[in-house]
Protein backbone atom coordinates (compact mmCIF):
# COMPACT_ATOMS: atom_id res chain seq x y z
CA UNK A 1 0.00 0.00 0.00
CA UNK A 2 2.82 2.53 0.70
CA UNK A 3 4.41 2.21 -2.27
CA UNK A 4 1.09 2.66 -4.55
CA UNK A 5 0.56 5.82 -2.27
CA UNK A 6 3.92 7.25 -2.60
CA UNK A 7 3.87 7.32 -6.95
CA UNK A 8 0.76 9.05 -6.27
CA UNK A 9 2.53 11.16 -4.16
CA UNK A 10 5.12 11.78 -6.69
CA UNK A 11 2.64 12.85 -9.25
CA UNK A 12 1.11 15.42 -6.52
CA UNK A 13 4.66 16.61 -6.12
CA UNK A 14 5.27 17.26 -9.55
CA UNK A 15 2.03 18.61 -10.36
CA UNK A 16 1.99 21.20 -7.58
CA UNK A 17 4.79 23.65 -7.51
CA UNK A 18 3.20 24.94 -3.96
CA UNK A 19 4.34 21.59 -2.44
CA UNK A 20 7.93 22.20 -3.53
CA UNK A 21 9.44 25.42 -4.78
CA UNK A 22 6.24 26.97 -2.77
CA UNK A 23 6.76 25.45 0.72
CA UNK A 24 10.91 25.56 0.05
CA UNK A 25 10.52 21.54 0.57
CA UNK A 26 12.21 18.36 -0.86
CA UNK A 27 9.97 15.03 -0.63
CA UNK A 28 12.20 12.52 -0.24
CA UNK A 29 10.14 8.93 -1.16
CA UNK A 30 11.04 5.62 -0.29
CA UNK A 31 9.45 2.98 -2.18
CA UNK A 32 9.56 0.13 -0.18
CA UNK A 33 11.45 -0.28 3.28
CA UNK A 34 10.97 -3.81 3.50
CA UNK A 35 11.82 -5.64 0.26
CA UNK A 36 12.14 -9.48 1.48
CA UNK A 37 8.66 -8.59 3.19
CA UNK A 38 7.43 -7.04 0.08
CA UNK A 39 8.41 -10.40 -1.96
CA UNK A 40 7.08 -13.08 0.56
CA UNK A 41 3.97 -11.51 -0.29
CA UNK A 42 4.01 -11.18 -3.64
CA UNK A 43 1.42 -14.37 -4.17
CA UNK A 44 -1.33 -12.74 -2.57
CA UNK A 45 -0.75 -8.66 -4.18
CA UNK A 46 -1.59 -9.89 -7.19
CA UNK A 47 -5.00 -11.09 -6.42
CA UNK A 48 -7.86 -12.28 -6.21
CA UNK A 49 -8.55 -10.18 -3.66
CA UNK A 50 -10.04 -12.55 -1.15
CA UNK A 51 -9.63 -12.97 2.59
CA UNK A 52 -9.19 -16.65 2.26
CA UNK A 53 -6.55 -15.78 -0.36
CA UNK A 54 -4.81 -12.83 1.50
CA UNK A 55 -4.14 -14.92 4.51
CA UNK A 56 -3.22 -18.12 3.25
CA UNK A 57 0.02 -16.14 1.52
CA UNK A 58 0.39 -13.29 4.03
CA UNK A 59 4.19 -12.64 5.47
CA UNK A 60 4.86 -10.24 8.35
CA UNK A 61 8.33 -10.79 9.61
CA UNK A 62 8.98 -11.85 13.15
CA UNK A 63 8.91 -8.63 15.52
CA UNK A 64 13.06 -8.49 15.72
CA UNK A 65 12.51 -9.00 12.11
CA UNK A 66 10.61 -5.66 11.51
CA UNK A 67 12.41 -2.78 10.30
CA UNK A 68 10.95 0.16 11.80
CA UNK A 69 11.68 -1.21 15.25
CA UNK A 70 14.84 -0.66 17.64
CA UNK A 71 14.31 -2.96 20.86
CA UNK A 72 17.90 -2.81 21.42
CA UNK A 73 18.03 0.88 20.54
CA UNK A 74 19.48 2.60 17.37
CA UNK A 75 22.96 1.66 18.06
CA UNK A 76 22.33 -2.39 18.23
CA UNK A 77 20.09 -2.00 14.88
CA UNK A 78 20.51 -5.46 13.19
CA UNK A 79 18.71 -5.09 9.80
CA UNK A 80 20.35 -3.17 7.02
CA UNK A 81 17.00 -1.51 6.52
CA UNK A 82 16.87 -0.36 9.63
CA UNK A 83 20.34 1.10 9.46
CA UNK A 84 19.89 2.71 6.07
CA UNK A 85 16.75 4.73 7.11
CA UNK A 86 18.13 5.91 10.57
CA UNK A 87 21.51 7.15 8.68
CA UNK A 88 19.01 8.95 6.24
CA UNK A 89 16.94 10.36 8.88
CA UNK A 90 20.59 11.97 10.60
CA UNK A 91 21.36 12.82 7.35
CA UNK A 92 18.14 14.61 6.20
CA UNK A 93 16.88 15.73 9.84
CA UNK A 94 13.00 16.05 8.19
CA UNK A 95 10.40 18.42 9.71
CA UNK A 96 8.23 15.63 9.04
CA UNK A 97 8.05 12.04 8.35
CA UNK A 98 5.47 9.41 6.75
CA UNK A 99 5.27 5.87 7.96
CA UNK A 100 2.71 4.23 5.51
CA UNK A 101 1.44 1.23 6.58
CA UNK A 102 -1.91 -1.07 5.49
CA UNK A 103 -4.67 -2.41 7.79
CA UNK A 104 -6.00 -5.48 6.52
CA UNK A 105 -9.18 -5.50 8.37
CA UNK A 106 -11.28 -2.51 9.48
CA UNK A 107 -10.88 1.14 9.26
CA UNK A 108 -8.30 4.38 8.64
CA UNK A 109 -6.36 5.95 11.58
CA UNK A 110 -3.06 8.19 12.12
CA UNK A 111 -0.51 7.92 14.89
CA UNK A 112 1.68 11.01 16.12
CA UNK A 113 4.02 11.92 17.53
CA UNK A 114 3.47 14.75 18.68
CA UNK A 115 -0.27 16.54 18.21
CA UNK A 116 -0.96 18.58 14.91
CA UNK A 117 -3.78 20.15 15.72
CA UNK A 118 -6.97 19.97 13.13
CA UNK A 119 -5.64 16.90 11.67
CA UNK A 120 -9.05 15.02 12.67
CA UNK A 121 -11.22 17.09 10.82
CA UNK A 122 -9.19 16.59 7.90
CA UNK A 123 -8.84 12.58 7.84
CA UNK A 124 -13.08 13.03 8.79
CA UNK A 125 -13.37 14.65 5.57
CA UNK A 126 -11.35 12.72 3.25
CA UNK A 127 -12.40 9.45 4.93
CA UNK A 128 -16.38 10.70 4.41
CA UNK A 129 -15.97 11.91 1.06
CA UNK A 130 -13.89 8.36 0.18
CA UNK A 131 -16.30 5.91 1.88
CA UNK A 132 -13.37 5.15 4.34
CA UNK A 133 -14.03 4.21 7.84
CA UNK A 134 -12.19 5.45 10.26
CA UNK A 135 -11.37 3.36 13.17
CA UNK A 136 -12.53 5.52 16.18
CA UNK A 137 -10.89 2.56 18.48
CA UNK A 138 -7.87 0.71 17.30
CA UNK A 139 -6.60 -1.74 18.86
CA UNK A 140 -2.80 -0.78 18.15
CA UNK A 141 -3.63 2.59 20.26
CA UNK A 142 -5.70 1.01 22.54
CA UNK A 143 -4.05 2.43 25.96
CA UNK A 144 -2.76 5.63 24.05
CA UNK A 145 -4.43 8.96 24.51
CA UNK A 146 -6.71 10.20 21.93
CA UNK A 147 -5.68 13.78 19.59
CA UNK A 148 -8.95 13.73 18.29
CA UNK A 149 -11.38 11.01 16.19
CA UNK A 150 -9.14 8.51 14.45
CA UNK A 151 -5.83 10.48 15.57
CA UNK A 152 -3.82 8.95 17.94
CA UNK A 153 -0.33 10.09 19.90
CA UNK A 154 2.14 7.22 19.94
CA UNK A 155 3.75 7.18 23.54
CA UNK A 156 7.19 7.85 24.20
CA UNK A 157 9.38 5.01 23.94
CA UNK A 158 9.68 2.58 27.45
CA UNK A 159 12.02 -0.47 28.41
CA UNK A 160 10.04 -3.90 28.66
CA UNK A 161 9.97 -7.52 27.92
CA UNK A 162 9.26 -8.72 24.23
CA UNK A 163 5.35 -9.39 24.45
CA UNK A 164 5.03 -5.97 26.24
CA UNK A 165 7.28 -4.49 23.12
CA UNK A 166 5.00 -6.67 20.69
CA UNK A 167 1.76 -6.00 22.03
CA UNK A 168 2.78 -2.13 23.13
CA UNK A 169 4.30 -0.77 20.17
CA UNK A 170 5.91 1.50 22.93
CA UNK A 171 9.74 0.46 22.39
CA UNK A 172 12.61 2.62 20.92
CA UNK A 173 11.63 2.86 16.88
CA UNK A 174 12.60 5.00 13.77
CA UNK A 175 9.33 6.99 14.28
CA UNK A 176 11.28 8.51 17.37
CA UNK A 177 14.51 8.30 16.57
CA UNK A 178 14.55 11.56 14.40
CA UNK A 179 12.73 12.88 17.25
CA UNK A 180 16.05 15.03 18.44
CA UNK A 181 15.57 16.55 15.38
CA UNK A 182 12.60 17.92 15.41
CA UNK A 183 10.78 15.41 13.48
CA UNK A 184 6.87 15.46 13.50
CA UNK A 185 5.84 11.20 12.33
CA UNK A 186 2.95 10.45 11.31
CA UNK A 187 2.11 6.30 11.11
CA UNK A 188 -0.60 6.46 8.30
CA UNK A 189 -3.04 3.44 8.30
CA UNK A 190 -5.73 2.81 5.11
CA UNK A 191 -7.52 -0.22 5.53
CA UNK A 192 -8.06 -3.20 2.57
CA UNK A 193 -10.83 -4.31 3.80
CA UNK A 194 -13.56 -1.60 5.63
CA UNK A 195 -15.77 -2.43 8.42
CA UNK A 196 -18.24 0.15 9.30
CA UNK A 197 -18.50 -0.64 13.05
CA UNK A 198 -14.59 0.95 13.34
CA UNK A 199 -16.62 4.07 13.29
CA UNK A 200 -19.41 3.63 15.68
CA UNK A 201 -18.22 5.53 18.92
CA UNK A 202 -21.63 5.35 20.68
CA UNK A 203 -21.49 3.21 23.72
CA UNK A 204 -21.84 -1.10 23.55
CA UNK A 205 -24.99 -1.83 25.27
CA UNK A 206 -23.20 -5.51 26.24
CA UNK A 207 -19.40 -4.79 26.25
CA UNK A 208 -18.90 -7.84 29.23
CA UNK A 209 -20.55 -10.46 27.37
CA UNK A 210 -18.71 -9.01 23.92
CA UNK A 211 -15.45 -9.14 25.91
CA UNK A 212 -15.71 -12.65 27.07
CA UNK A 213 -16.72 -13.98 23.86
CA UNK A 214 -13.72 -12.55 22.18
CA UNK A 215 -10.98 -13.64 24.76
CA UNK A 216 -12.73 -17.07 24.66
CA UNK A 217 -12.14 -17.59 21.04
CA UNK A 218 -9.18 -16.30 21.14
CA UNK A 219 -7.99 -18.75 23.84
CA UNK A 220 -9.38 -21.69 21.89
CA UNK A 221 -7.85 -20.74 18.35
CA UNK A 222 -4.67 -20.29 20.56
CA UNK A 223 -4.76 -23.81 21.90
CA UNK A 224 -5.49 -25.19 18.60
CA UNK A 225 -2.81 -23.32 16.95
CA UNK A 226 -0.16 -24.29 19.84
CA UNK A 227 -0.79 -27.73 19.02
CA UNK A 228 -0.92 -27.71 15.29
CA UNK A 229 2.61 -25.95 15.64
CA UNK A 230 3.91 -28.12 17.43
CA UNK A 231 2.40 -31.21 15.09
CA UNK A 232 4.34 -29.26 12.15
CA UNK A 233 7.87 -28.22 13.56
CA UNK A 234 9.27 -32.07 13.30
CA UNK A 235 8.38 -31.76 9.37
CA UNK A 236 9.97 -28.42 8.35
CA UNK A 237 13.69 -29.63 7.80
CA UNK A 238 13.77 -28.69 3.76
CA UNK A 239 11.08 -25.94 4.13
CA UNK A 240 13.17 -22.85 3.32
CA UNK A 241 13.25 -20.31 5.29
CA UNK A 242 11.03 -22.26 8.03
CA UNK A 243 12.95 -20.43 10.91
CA UNK A 244 11.66 -17.17 9.65
CA UNK A 245 8.12 -18.21 9.34
CA UNK A 246 8.12 -19.92 12.52
CA UNK A 247 9.50 -16.44 14.22
CA UNK A 248 6.23 -14.61 13.49
CA UNK A 249 4.17 -17.54 14.76
CA UNK A 250 5.53 -17.40 17.85
CA UNK A 251 5.58 -13.98 17.99
CA UNK A 252 1.63 -14.46 17.83
CA UNK A 253 1.53 -17.55 19.80
CA UNK A 254 3.15 -15.13 22.55
CA UNK A 255 1.13 -12.80 23.05
CA UNK A 256 -2.25 -14.32 22.46
CA UNK A 257 -2.55 -15.54 26.08
CA UNK A 258 -2.02 -12.33 27.40
CA UNK A 259 -4.18 -10.06 25.61
CA UNK A 260 -7.12 -12.62 26.20
CA UNK A 261 -6.82 -11.94 29.86
CA UNK A 262 -6.34 -8.37 29.27
CA UNK A 263 -9.48 -8.36 27.10
CA UNK A 264 -11.80 -10.87 29.73
CA UNK A 265 -13.49 -9.11 32.14
CA UNK A 266 -13.82 -12.02 34.81
CA UNK A 267 -9.71 -12.33 34.31
CA UNK A 268 -7.60 -11.73 37.27
CA UNK A 269 -4.67 -10.68 35.60
CA UNK A 270 -3.00 -7.62 37.73
CA UNK A 271 -2.64 -5.62 33.85
CA UNK A 272 -0.92 -2.36 33.93
CA UNK A 273 -3.20 -1.03 31.91
CA UNK A 274 -7.10 -1.54 32.26
CA UNK A 275 -9.59 -1.77 29.48
CA UNK A 276 -10.84 1.79 28.18
CA UNK A 277 -14.66 2.15 28.23
CA UNK A 278 -15.76 0.16 25.76
CA UNK A 279 -17.49 1.50 22.80
CA UNK A 280 -19.15 -0.38 19.59
CA UNK A 281 -15.73 0.71 18.25
CA UNK A 282 -13.61 -0.49 20.37
CA UNK A 283 -14.93 -3.58 20.65
CA UNK A 284 -15.08 -3.93 17.03
CA UNK A 285 -11.91 -3.46 17.10
CA UNK A 286 -10.95 -5.95 19.42
CA UNK A 287 -12.76 -8.24 17.88
CA UNK A 288 -11.31 -7.60 14.71
CA UNK A 289 -7.95 -8.28 16.34
CA UNK A 290 -8.72 -11.38 17.95
CA UNK A 291 -9.70 -13.09 14.51
CA UNK A 292 -6.59 -11.36 12.77
CA UNK A 293 -4.12 -12.96 15.52
CA UNK A 294 -5.38 -16.31 14.85
CA UNK A 295 -5.83 -15.47 10.98
CA UNK A 296 -2.20 -14.40 10.41
CA UNK A 297 -0.63 -17.49 12.64
CA UNK A 298 -2.76 -19.93 10.76
CA UNK A 299 -1.62 -18.23 7.59
CA UNK A 300 1.96 -18.86 8.54
CA UNK A 301 1.81 -22.54 9.61
CA UNK A 302 -0.54 -23.19 6.22
CA UNK A 303 2.67 -21.75 3.97
CA UNK A 304 5.14 -23.71 6.07
CA UNK A 305 2.73 -27.04 5.44
CA UNK A 306 2.61 -26.48 1.77
CA UNK A 307 6.07 -25.33 1.68
CA UNK A 308 7.07 -29.10 2.61
CA UNK A 309 5.12 -30.40 -0.17
CA UNK A 310 2.97 -33.08 1.46
CA UNK A 311 1.12 -33.15 4.83
CA UNK A 312 3.05 -35.51 6.95
CA UNK A 313 1.21 -33.81 10.03
CA UNK A 314 -2.25 -33.56 9.13
CA UNK A 315 -2.80 -30.36 10.13
CA UNK A 316 -3.65 -28.75 6.71
CA UNK A 317 -7.75 -29.85 7.05
CA UNK A 318 -7.90 -28.47 10.34
CA UNK A 319 -5.87 -25.17 9.27
CA UNK A 320 -8.45 -24.47 6.70
CA UNK A 321 -11.28 -24.85 8.95
CA UNK A 322 -9.77 -22.50 11.01
CA UNK A 323 -8.63 -20.03 8.13
CA UNK A 324 -12.65 -20.30 6.48
CA UNK A 325 -13.95 -19.92 9.50
CA UNK A 326 -12.44 -16.87 10.83
CA UNK A 327 -12.61 -15.23 7.21
CA UNK A 328 -16.71 -15.78 7.22
CA UNK A 329 -16.59 -14.22 10.19
CA UNK A 330 -14.81 -11.21 8.84
CA UNK A 331 -17.02 -10.88 5.89
CA UNK A 332 -20.47 -12.15 7.19
CA UNK A 333 -20.41 -11.05 10.74
CA UNK A 334 -18.38 -7.98 10.46
CA UNK A 335 -19.73 -7.27 7.35
CA UNK A 336 -15.77 -6.54 6.20
CA UNK A 337 -15.87 -5.00 2.44
CA UNK A 338 -12.94 -4.96 0.10
CA UNK A 339 -11.43 -1.27 -0.85
CA UNK A 340 -10.33 -0.84 -4.30
CA UNK A 341 -6.16 -0.35 -4.26
CA UNK A 342 -7.06 3.21 -6.23
CA UNK A 343 -9.21 4.30 -3.27
CA UNK A 344 -6.63 3.03 -0.82
CA UNK A 345 -3.73 5.06 -2.38
CA UNK A 346 -6.24 8.33 -2.69
CA UNK A 347 -7.45 8.38 1.21
CA UNK A 348 -3.99 7.90 2.32
CA UNK A 349 -2.24 10.37 -0.34
CA UNK A 350 -4.81 12.91 0.89
CA UNK A 351 -4.22 12.40 4.50
CA UNK A 352 -0.49 12.78 4.08
CA UNK A 353 -1.24 15.98 1.95
CA UNK A 354 -3.54 17.27 5.09
CA UNK A 355 -0.84 16.09 7.16
CA UNK A 356 1.93 18.02 4.99
CA UNK A 357 -0.17 21.18 5.13
CA UNK A 358 -1.05 21.72 8.40
CA UNK A 359 2.43 21.28 9.09
CA UNK A 360 3.28 24.44 6.72
CA UNK A 361 -0.07 25.62 7.92
CA UNK A 362 -1.79 25.80 4.08
CA UNK A 363 -5.07 26.78 3.71
CA UNK A 364 -7.19 23.35 2.93
CA UNK A 365 -7.56 23.70 -1.14
CA UNK A 366 -9.91 21.16 -2.80
CA UNK A 367 -8.12 18.11 -4.22
CA UNK A 368 -8.35 17.39 -7.79
CA UNK A 369 -7.85 13.39 -8.32
CA UNK A 370 -8.42 13.29 -11.88
CA UNK A 371 -10.46 10.32 -11.03
CA UNK A 372 -14.05 10.94 -11.76
CA UNK A 373 -16.41 10.96 -8.67
CA UNK A 374 -13.85 12.01 -6.39
CA UNK A 375 -14.78 15.36 -5.89
CA UNK A 376 -14.25 17.16 -2.57
CA UNK A 377 -17.98 16.47 -2.06
CA UNK A 378 -18.75 13.48 -3.49
CA UNK A 379 -19.39 10.41 -1.14
CA UNK A 380 -18.52 7.05 -2.34
CA UNK A 381 -19.84 4.42 -0.45
CA UNK A 382 -17.77 1.08 -0.53
CA UNK A 383 -20.67 -1.37 -1.14
CA UNK A 384 -21.17 0.49 -4.42
CA UNK A 385 -18.14 -0.32 -5.83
Amino acid sequence: MGGATVLRLAERALADPWLTEGTDATWNLLLCLDPDGLRRNERWLGGPYTLGHHYRNFFRPGFLEQPEWLPDGAAAAALPETRALLALQDELRPFLQYSLHGVDVGGGFVELTRDLPGLDRRVAGIAARLGVPRELGAYDALYWPGLGPAVYRIPPPHRGDLAAAITEAAVESTWFHPHRHGTLTAVVEAPMWGVAGVADGSPSTHPEAELRAVSRTLRQDTLLLRGLTDRIRPHLAAVPDAARLLAAVGDYLLVCPGLADAWDPDSKNDSAHPLPPMTTARLTALRLAGRRLALRTAGLLHQLVTGAGHDAAGALPELDRLIDARCADYRDVSGARWIPVPRQAEYQARVVLAAFELAVRRPPAPYRSGEPGWGPGTAVPMHRE
